[in-house]
């Protein structure tokens, strides 16, 4: 396994990191722990969740995904092992079942770290990341930015960032982050930080993969900049640049088989940049999922890369993808198909 200090910080965390939003939804406890202890076997030590995981979220079982970390934990005596990373929900109908008037208020802010470190069993977490902006903003796969009345702007940066200064304060935070988040965005809060001598953030986890390298147009400098790192999600597109859904395959117990509705991935474009990518792979004689991986693996502004699995063989593959260094000749046709295939899923 290869490491790196995160961002700005004393984070020292593993290239690849083990994304959680399938615990308690499409996998079991039992199959989470089975993850759970081989990653740590591999030298993953992020653990990356979130208060409204699994996904697709729900109010039967929101915070599933923490609870089952967090009895992990315990019983396996890892805490003091692992860089553990969690986050608070943004605003809107999507988690409107979570708290009243969810949101990056100090007041939504504590709750939800009450109930974060209460369902992981520790007392602290490692990075805590706002989820999604309170401002109307760009995000989720959504194109062409349409500016709204700043009234509607919702809780000020400035609140939610001295909220979680008393986090870490506190001690119960030691770092802060951010998610699905703007150039812009990554930038404001870096100047409140500096301004009023609140905490930088050290990293944005944003999606990033070879159907959508949207970031690199003008977030990857801001972070290159500012050492803030990237935490990639999604670097292998729900999957889809595996190959294992071209020609409207929907394999049993896949992803998109069980949630058939998560389409950002499946557009005429992206499809026909995936079987690029799969042809690519075939003709290097690589797996298309560790090449995809492989290539996020070498982005000089990569913190880490949060892969996620459904079984344990897709697993062991994207982990071991960290050992993978593309040649010159495969980097190049991959940029080939780039350039014919330009950020085809948003």
């Amino acid at each position: 396994m290869q490491y790196k200090m995160l961002g700005g910080s004393d984070l020292r965390v593993s290239r690849i990191a083990l994304g959680t939003m399938t615990f308690g939804s499409q996998n079991t406890e039992a199959e989470a722990w089975e993850q759970l202890d081989y990653a740590l076997t591999q030298g993953v030590n992020l653990l990356d969740t979130a208060e409204m995981y699994p996904v697709p979220t729900s109010p039967d079982y929101q915070g599933a995904s923490e609870a089952i970390i967090g009895r992990w934990m315990r019983a396996r005596g890892t805490r003091d092992q692992l860089v553990l990373a969690t986050k608070v929900t943004g605003p809107g109908d999507l988690c409107s079942y979570i708290r009243p008037n969810v949101g990056l208020s100090a007041a939504c802010i504590r709750e939800a770290i009450d109930a974060s470190l209460e369902r992981l069993q520790t007392d602290y977490v490692d990075l805590y990341q706002l989820h999604w902006p309170e401002r109307q903003s760009n995000f989720f796969g959504q194109l062409g930015y349409v500016p709204g009345d700043r009234a509607d702007d919702g809780v000020p940066m400035e609140e939610t960032l001295q909220a979680l200064k008393v986090l870490v304060d506190e001690g119960r935070v030691r770092y802060v982050g951010l998610s699905n988040e703007t150039a812009w965005g990554t930038m404001e809060f870096l100047r409140l930080a500096d301004k009023l001598g609140l905490p930088r953030v050290v990293s944005v986890q944003n999606p990033y993969s070879l159907l959508n390298r949207s970031l690199e147009v003008g977030l990857a400098e801001a972070m290159l900049r500012e050492q803030v790192d990237l935490l990639a999600y999604s670097p292998l597109a729900f999957g889809v640049l595996s190959g294992k859904y071209l020609d409207g395959a929907r394999p049993d117990g896949s992803r998109l088989k069980l949630y058939p509705n998560y389409q950002r991935y499946l557009t005429d474009q992206g499809q026909a940049a995936t079987a690029a990518y799969v042809a690519l792979a075939a003709q290097a004689g690589l797996d298309p999922s560790q090449m995809a991986l492989a290539y996020v693996n070498s982005r000089p502004f990569l913190g880490s890369n949060i892969i996620g699995a459904s079984r344990m063989d897709q697993l062991r593959s994207n982990i071991a993808s960290v050992d993978l260094t593309l040649g010159d000749d495969v980097l190049a046709q991959i940029e080939a198909i780039h350039a014919r295939y330009t950020y085809p899923c948003p």
